[in-house]
């Protein structure tokens, strides 16, 4: 049999599914038309609503009518790109990183968002007058007589090929529409110019509404970055930035207020508690450049506060080996976030009322490709960062909320080729790992702010008078000094005093919660850290146990030697595990301990056999110093025990991070002096850190952080009237890590 040459002939219910079902809705096909508008380098556009009722009820004979004054259509375009759907010739100038004649970025490239206007109306007539021409040329699309899907005509069924359907296309040298000297333009005349393209829609479909339309003009408002500084009142159309959409409902401009975007911009000024500007991530460097509240910072994409952090693993892996070996491949990109403060405790200017949140809840983080927005990324109900998903999933107090966080990321052509809209115009493709890792790094950053700065202006706000209320137990104080007020009356004076026995009860009973809730976190901490080598054994335990019932079930005479081997390896396991059980045993208050003078440097040793298995797979190595006199302190194994199992573990995470040179643990006794100093050669803490890590839930330890193991250690030593600090002087630091300095000289206050 001959071969034969077969072409695609497409059916007309193609443009159904280009338009109609492509485009989610109206307002996405506006702004697809707008795009076209705003590559034709158009100044303006005009949307008419022309024959609706008072509510935007649209009625017999009604239309939409789109008017721009870009470069217009030459014939050429026309017969040779526009009537031929996913013509390349916008992809082409993309690829070759064309720019308008005003410097614009081409917005489209698919050559189908032409079809938007089909899920307006299914009448179209494009009159278009190209720049320097006399010629004025007009296609109508006529599809009314068709249902929805192109499967009847005037209802009978009449399947039609693409490539059976009409369009009308003339040219005049008279042209109608583009022939006025002068248009208004909401309150204010302009010269016309003699270009542009006129589209109007008829047989409309869908529904309109004064609401509906609103929501476009907030959206056409939003189509450039609203966080630009532009004066309002400044536009010409002779400006190479300008691009402005005028809506009318007939004749009458409606002038639909913008009002939310500059009461954003004020609540961003002057309510937001941090305003990350100037954003870039570098990806040559592998860092983000930025400014918070106007300082400077530089955030290494290696830092261990980023490294750390779950999501990094997740996409990065453990170490730094695969983000070295390939680095990023989304490209640099800039950004801008405003975190604002919705706890009820807010105080001062970041205190917000119902109105100034709902104004920031109408704004999520806005995505713009050169400057124009890709949809839908910002919108409210929009969650392209997944961060509401991972604040259900993982923990909601380790990231910021979607309602809190205002702000943009933007992408270019020129930067990030790869980051491409989806065809449906609902936000990017998954290109694999450009996508992937620019969504990452979104993520890592603001995981980064909640974790960090906003962490720390947290732990600076209301819990810390409360604890000063606490502590100087100010509420026993207020009622003593009501009861001198009242001290003529007999029955107020009893009623503030039986107040202040309540109080006290009350008092008490919540102290002992208190310390008993910190103590059993305390106890969780350490267990979690500890059973791991536990757990291991027990699993090569239950190995060996499985092997010898195996051996003894089997044919033949039983090896004696081979059993009794193993059998000796199961005890020597056996009493590893006794021996850790025994030690953590110490933790619990059921061993009803009393405060008794104990040897330092052996309960460091106990714990250094817990973590020995840890120690020794991260290649971490471990030194004991003594100098003076032993050291000996007055508490209890329990309090040593939680204290040194939370600064192993937090030595040993931080070390992890370190990707040059030895690991290293090293301890100082000092009998003489009654303290030790535990240090590192890790990253170590940073100035702006330090006065918050003894704060509780304050970490910097990515997602697995708790924020719980150096409060609840500092608890523990101060009901001793013991101290645990970080070394603020040159001479107590023994390694240039982390130093934390225990003394166990009690306070005389």
């Amino acid at each position: 049999m001959t071969p034969k040459n077969l072409q695609f002939r497409p059916y007309a219910r193609l443009l159904t599914m280009l338009g109609d079902q492509l485009i989610k809705n109206e307002r996405i096909a506006l702004i697809e038309i707008l795009k076209n508008s705003y590559d034709a380098d158009a100044s303006w556009v005009r949307v008419t609503f022309d024959g609706f009722g008072d509510n935007f009820e649209h009625k017999t004979g009604a239309k939409i009518i789109i008017e721009d004054d870009g470069v217009g259509m030459t014939e050429e375009v026309i017969v040779n790109h526009w009537v031929n759907p996913a013509t390349p010739l916008k992809k082409i100038g993309k690829v070759s990183n064309d720019e308008t004649v005003k410097g614009r970025k081409i917005q489209g490239e698919k050559g189908i968002g032409r079809f938007a206007i089909l899920k307006l109306g299914k009448k179209v007539t494009i009159t278009t007058r190209p720049k320097k021409s006399n010629l004025e040329y007009e296609l109508k699309l006529d599809f009314s007589a068709f249902d929805d899907d192109f499967l009847k005509e005037n209802g009978r069924e009449n399947v039609k090929f693409l490539d059976e359907l009409n369009i009308d296309f003339s040219e005049s040298d008279q042209p109608r529409f583009m022939q006025a000297k002068e248009i208004t333009l909401g309150a204010r005349k302009f010269k016309r110019k003699p270009q542009g393209t006129r589209i109007e829609i008829s047989h409309l479909k869908g529904v309109w509404s004064t609401k509906k339309v609103e929501e476009v003009y907030k959206d056409l408002v939003r189509l450039q970055s609203i966080f630009d500084d532009q004066p309002e009142d400044e536009f010409e159309t002779s400006s190479s930035t300008a691009f402005k959409v005028f809506i009318y409902q007939g004749d009458h401009y409606k002038n639909l207020s913008d009002q939310y975007l500059s009461n954003l911009q004020t609540l961003i000024k002057e309510n937001s508690v941090f305003r990350i500007e100037k954003g870039i991530y570098n990806e040559s460097s592998k860092e983000f450049v930025f400014s918070l509240n106007g300082q400077e910072k530089r955030l290494p994409l290696m830092d261990p506060e980023i490294s750390g952090m779950r999501i990094f693993r997740e996409r990065f892996g453990d170490g730094a080996e695969e983000l070295l070996l390939r680095g990023t491949k989304c490209g640099s990109f800039s950004f801008g976030f405003y975190i604002f403060d919705f706890s009820s405790d807010a105080k001062g200017r970041y205190e917000l009322d119902k109105s100034d949140k709902s104004i920031i809840k109408e704004h999520r983080i806005y995505l713009y490709r050169d400057n124009i927005r890709v949809y839908p990324y910002g919108d409210p109900e929009d969650d392209w960062l997944q961060i509401d998903a991972y604040r259900g999933t993982i923990s909601a107090g380790q990231f910021l909320s979607n309602d809190q966080v205002v702000g943009f990321v933007n992408i270019t052509q020129s930067e990030n080729p790869q980051l491409t809209d989806k065809t449906n115009r609902e936000g990017l493709i998954d290109t694999g790992n450009p996508t992937s890792d620019f969504l990452c790094l979104i993520k890592l950053f603001l995981a980064w702010v909640r974790k960090k700065p906003y962490a720390q202006y947290r732990a600076s706000v209301a819990v810390k008078n409360e604890v000063e209320i606490f502590k100087k137990n100010q509420v026993t104080e207020g009622i003593q000094s009501l009861e001198k007020i009242v001290e003529d009356s007999k029955p107020a004076k009893e009623a503030l005093s039986e107040i202040s026995k309540l109080y006290k009860a009350e008092r008490n009973y919540l102290v002992k919660r208190a310390e008993t809730t910190e103590h059993l976190a305390g106890v969780g901490l350490s267990v979690e850290t500890a059973s791991h080598d536990i757990m291991a054994v027990m699993g090569r335990l239950l190995a060996i146990n499985d092997g010898l019932i195996r051996e003894t079930n089997g044919r033949g005479e039983v090896n004696k030697e081979v059993i009794n081997r193993e059998l000796t390896t199961m005890r020597g396991m056996l009493s590893f595990v006794e021996s850790q059980l025994k030690d953590l045993q110490l933790l619990f208050k059921s061993t009803k301990q009393r405060r008794k003078d104990i040897r330092v440097r052996e309960v460091i040793e106990k714990v250094h056999r817990l973590f020995a298995g840890v120690l020794s797979k991260q290649n971490i190595g471990f030194d004991i110093l003594e100098k003076g006199s032993p050291l000996v302190a007055k508490t209890t194994d329990a309090v040593l025990l939680q204290l040194l199992l939370n600064l192993f573990d937090n030595s040993i995470y931080w070390l992890q991070t370190k990707h040059d040179g030895k690991r290293k643990i090293e301890v100082l006794l000092d009998g003489d002096e009654s303290c030790f100093v535990f240090s590192d050669n890790g990253p170590g803490i940073k100035s702006d850190d330090a006065p918050y890590i003894f704060e509780p839930f304050y970490s910097g330890r990515g997602e697995e952080g708790r924020g719980l193991g150096l409060y609840i250690a500092r608890q523990l030593l101060d009901r001793h009237d013991y101290a645990i600090d970080l070394a603020d002087i040159k001479s107590q630091k023994i390694l240039p890590g982390a130093n934390f300095v225990v003394s166990f000289v009690k306070d005389d206050k």
